[in-house]
């Protein structure tokens, strides 16, 4: 029986075996049947859809190795690098010795995780292979450069608990179409953008943004701008009142994609006008980004000449309203790659842009610039991981609140190609605080709208920052950076000038500030105090911070060169009489000096010391006092 039994245990082993055997070789034709339709789909641009055949293939055969490989890289073409990374280890689990060629993909995904140093090694592994390619090796120096620069820059950049979590704009603005390429007004109250519609066709969209982060249904921006199909990038001025795009308009440019502005009107955006060939070559100009200001222009060229293939350029308004011919940004912005995307933040003093070419992750990477006395920029800083990651990662608009970023990006939960997304900049990314003021010049007198220059001033340096014109209605809109002392100036011809001090170095950012400017029309006695001239104490010796306004009054005297003044000095009480007449008068004769100093005829100056005798204000408190001691001009011949 014992032997019995044991013949048909045998048997019946012998039998499952070979209908085992049948089955494994059923399942794996199909699994190499399910691989092939896989790798055709691949071949073909539709990883998402290769990916469950490669998943059922390996049902069917686990110890698949190409199945394994492929389908760990399907993942990471997707930019599932979490999956693509396990993938990987399970097939290097499989055959340790034939699969080092693999640990190259292998550490890309890693890196796209942030786990820079296990990348690292990994690429030690994929060098290893026997006899790589020139293309291989090649490949291998470039990853382990932006390994290591990222591994540099974490250990420089200490974690400041920093949480990048951008966040969907949602369906109001995103489509299963592609949105790119975001642009904010400085109110934060609209944004505009790109959409690829049908196949090369790009249309303009816009959203209102309320309180909340709440976004309008997109629509289509009105008027001619999207009868064209060929356009590309778009910016708005900070008040909403121009927009420059990028267009290869047929029969209407100079030579491929150039640049137009169109003005806001009471019937909507004017007809779109080519900006000239200043801006404009045969060669191709995108990406503008226009200043606070609206008085520089930033884009992107591929013209002859360069630093590299796409170049960051400039142009600066002309007094005569017209651009400039456009500069090329310099070596220290521009590198032997790409450079694209400006985007000039409302401070006016802060850059962001896309680059291929200075040191980064891989692809092209955001980077800040800030301008730095004199009008420099400086060494271009990587924004650093995660917002800059192993891909290519594109335009970044800022909101004037400085914490608001906007990017495009088709992340895992894109409604389709990319979206656009929202997040928070890091503190040391961020752009400088800013005031913004807006406002109404007039006259005096009449209480119209005057159309005049307005003009803000960096003390430190007695330069300006930033000059503006207001529109036909006397309205301006300007910025102004904190953490600086500034002068505010406003300049019209037949007008005495307007100025104020804003005092900012000690002041948090707020909102956006009203501030109405009355202009006194040049007549005959009129007298104007002047708000800004100082003195060292006790002394007749002019403060550098008084060249700001003086400067003012040079020029009204240069429009005016028949207008004569009498300048006069004011004390309070304390003190000696004798000693306050003195010194008034000393004070309105330094003034006197400089402007003589800077070519105006002295038959055109007068100048009288009062010293207590003309108050206009109490003595008895320390604000009275500080009125009192004032220099002013009156008008004494036109």
């Amino acid at each position: 029986m014992k032997y019995l039994l044991s013949f048909l245990l045998i048997a019946l082993f012998t039998t499952a075996s070979a209908q085992n055997n049948r089955k494994s070789k059923l399942f794996a034709a199909k699994a190499v049947e399910l691989f092939e339709k896989a790798a055709i789909l691949l071949r073909d641009g539709e990883p998402k859809k290769a990916i469950p055949l490669l998943q059922q293939s390996l049902q069917l055969d686990s110890n698949f190795l190409e199945a394994n490989l492929t389908l760990a890289g399907a993942y990471g073409e997707i930019k599932d690098y979490q999956r693509a990374a396990a993938q990987y280890e399970n097939a290097f689990k499989q055959d340790k010795t034939n699969t080092s060629f693999y640990y190259l993909p292998y550490s890309i995904n890693l890196a796209g995780l942030g786990k820079y140093e296990a990348a690292l090694q990994a690429l030690e592994v994929f060098a290893s292979t026997p006899n790589l390619s020139e293309r291989s090796k090649k490949s291998l120096a470039y990853r382990k450069a932006t390994y290591e620069f990222a591994i540099n820059y974490a250990k420089t950049h200490p974690n400041q608990q920093y949480f990048f979590n951008p966040m969907n704009l949602g369906d109001s603005v995103n489509t299963a179409r592609s949105e790119y390429l975001p642009c904010v007004t400085i109110e934060d109250s609209l944004i505009v953008f790109t959409r690829l519609v049908d196949g090369m066709r790009e249309d303009f969209i816009e959203s209102r943004i309320s309180g909340n982060n709440q976004y309008t249904k997109w629509k289509t921006i009105p008027g001619s701008l999207n009868e064209e199909p060929k356009k590309g990038a778009i910016t708005l001025s900070p008040d909403g009142e121009w927009m420059i795009f990028a267009a290869d308009f047929s029969g209407r440019g100079l030579g491929s994609f150039d640049l137009y502005i169109t003005y806001w009107t009471d019937e909507g955006w004017s007809e779109p006008v080519n900006l000239g060939d200043k801006i404009n070559t045969e060669f191709w100009e995108t990406t503008p980004s226009l200043s606070p200001d609206k008085r520089t222009l930033y884009f992107t060229s591929n013209r002859p000449g360069g630093v590299g293939g796409s170049d960051l350029y400039v142009s600066y308004m002309q007094p005569n309203g017209k651009w400039g011919a456009a500069e090329n940004m310099g070596p220290i912005l521009n590198s032997a790659g790409d450079e694209m995307a400006p985007f000039i933040h409302a401070d006016n003093q802060t850059l962001y842009f896309t680059s291929s070419g200075h040191p980064g992750y891989g692809g092209a990477d955001l980077f800040i610039s800030r301008k730095q006395a004199g009008g420099t920029w400086s060494k271009p800083e990587n924004l650093g991981y995660p917002i800059n990651t192993i891909e290519n990662d594109g335009s970044l608009a800022v909101a004037a609140d400085g914490k608001t970023a906007y990017y495009s990006s088709n992340r895992s939960d894109s409604r389709g190609g990319l979206d656009l997304y929202t997040f928070e900049l890091r503190e040391d990314i961020r752009p400088y605080k800013t005031l913004y003021v807006k406002g109404n010049v007039f006259d005096a007198k009449t209480k119209q709208p005057v159309p005049a220059s307005v003009e803000l001033i960096d003390n430190s340096i007695n330069q300006p920052l930033m000059k503006i014109q207001t529109d036909g209605s006397g309205a301006y809109f300007i910025t102004l950076p904190i953490g600086k002392d500034y002068t505010f100036s406003v300049n019209r011809k037949g007008y005495l000038y307007y100025t104020e001090q804003y005092s900012l170095s000690g002041k948090a950012a707020d909102s956006t500030y009203q501030k109405d400017i009355a202009l006194q029309p040049v007549t005959l006695n009129s007298t104007f105090v002047f708000n800004n001239i100082q003195f060292a104490t006790a002394s007749y010796q002019l403060l550098p911070i008084s060249l700001v306004e003086l400067d003012r009054l040079l020029l009204v005297m240069q429009e005016n060169p028949t207008l004569k003044i009498q300048i006069s000095g004011h004390t309070d009480n304390v003190g000696k009489a004798d000693d306050n007449l003195k010194l008034s008068e000393n004070r309105a004769k330094s003034v006197a000096d400089y402007l003589m100093s800077k070519g105006v005829a002295a038959s055109r100056l007068s100048w009288k010391g009062f010293g207590a005798t003309q108050p206009i204000a109490e003595n008895t408190t320390e604000s009275g006092r500080a009125k009192n001691r004032r220099t002013a001009f009156t008008i004494t011949g036109l």
